[in-house]
């Protein structure tokens, strides 16, 4: 053999190795790995770990903002705000969803649930304008614009008894933001997530060890900061949507009584009972979401009982009693409950 076939031969030779190589490490980056993406969004925390073949951050983020625009009440050009100042009635997809589950749950809880109270939750301080002097004549004069039943949809458009009538979506969004990212993730092939926004919680498979999903349920310590996240209970589980609502986070004192932020829509005032923690699991987060909210409306007794009339809807609660903190859940919940 001569020295350039030899030479040629040695060349081939390489780039064939060289093709072989590459085509090895595409094959192993093209695989799925887990992602970690966190930050602040609707005036709280997300956390959302993935496995897919990119990172999807950028998605998310647009999903996010998308959002926004339709349920914040923070924002003044979203959706849900200029229906309420009455500069337009026109809905879309993400509203017509949240007001369906709303009407649904209102319905449920016989007006526990209701996020026309929005006006009252302004009044108390825990909405979007600021706080009033609320008075027995104020809230009384407030509640003939409090009613699920004085809005409704006609072709895609809002229509309200009454102009003063204003949606705050506060207990219901974040649970729905969830159910929103968790299809982005399926719509790109992820198989296994979990995504974390506020408390609020979607998963589907398992995490980066293939084990199922654990997340916790905190005891309800009064810490506005956030940072008290002592564990109740662990919930382990490789398919779930959970939201949990509570009166330890957001409250003030005034004239020595504590102001929590859950306003009963049929009272106008703040609740008062025993129940300090709701956590739902629902067949999607909006839903459990909504019924969190409305279990720390209801009551422990109450609660326990709206929740196990509702079909694959199992609920976790925790009430004072005297000096110390008692549990009552619903039959199916014991499942999910890490041993």
């Amino acid at each position: 053999m001569d020295n350039r076939r030899f030479r040629r031969l040695l060349t081939e030779g390489a780039i064939l190795i060289g093709c072989w190589i590459i085509i090895i490490f595409w094959i192993k980056d093209d695989k799925p790995k887990y992602y970690h993406n966190q930050g602040q969004v609707f005036g709280t925390y997300y956390n959302i770990r993935y496995s897919a073949k990119s990172n999807l951050e950028k998605q998310i983020l647009a999903s996010f903002e998308e959002f926004d625009n339709s349920l914040s009440t923070f924002n003044k050009k979203s959706v849900i705000s200029r229906i309420n100042t009455n500069e337009n009635d026109s809905t879309d997809a993400f509203f017509r969803a949240m007001f369906s589950c709303a009407k649904e749950t209102y319905e449920i809880s016989e007006g526990a649930f209701d996020p026309t109270v929005a006006p009252i939750v302004n009044l108390w301080g825990f909405g979007f304008r600021k706080k009033e002097q609320a008075t027995e004549r104020t809230i009384d004069s407030l509640l003939q614009f409090v009613g699920f039943d004085k809005v409704w949809l006609k072709d895609e458009r809002l229509v309200k008894a009454t102009p003063e009538i204003m949606l705050d979506a506060s207990a219901i969004a974040k649970g729905q933001a969830c159910d929103v990212i968790a299809e982005l993730l399926r719509e790109n092939d992820c198989r296994n997530y979990l995504v974390d926004i506020g408390g609020e919680i979607v998963c589907q498979g398992v995490n980066n060890k293939g084990e199922a999903w654990k997340v916790g349920i905190n005891k309800p310590v009064d810490d506005k900061t956030g940072s008290v996240n002592e564990l109740q209970e662990i919930i382990q589980s490789s398919a779930l949507c959970m939201a949990t609502s509570g009166n330890y986070r957001q409250f003030y004192y005034e004239e020595g009584q504590k102001r929590s932020h859950t306003i009963d829509p049929r009272t106008g005032y703040p609740v008062k009972h025993n129940l300090l923690s709701a956590t739902v699991i629902a067949p999607t987060c909006m839903q459990a979401d909504a019924m969190a909210t409305a279990c720390m409306v209801l009551g422990e007794e109450k609660a326990l009982q709206m929740t196990e009339s509702i079909e694959n809807t199992e609920c976790y609660l925790i009430y004072a009693q005297g000096d110390s903190t008692k549990v009552m859940m619903s039959q199916g919940m014991a499942q999910y409950i890490q041993q």
